[in-house]
């Protein structure tokens, strides 16, 4: 079973950025969740918002992802 949170390095490799870039990705993620009123973990992404924010698009859902 996957782990439900991912690191920088895991984002990093999955979406073919830098390491840099995932942190800054995965801290604007977490602030939109913190602003949801949701708790977050420092330098970790939920598996499953991440793939929502992302592919949202892809599926057909129309959204201001803002990324």
């Amino acid at each position: 079973m996957a782990n439900q949170f991912m690191r920088a390095d895991e984002v990093a490799k999955e979406l073919g950025i830098s390491r840099s870039y995932a942190y800054k990705l995965i801290r604007q993620l977490n602030q939109e969740l913190k602003e949801r009123g949701f708790l977050t973990i420092a330098g970790r992404i939920n598996r499953d918002y991440l793939e929502e924010r992302l592919y949202a698009a892809e599926s057909g859902v129309k959204q201001n992802v803002g990324l």
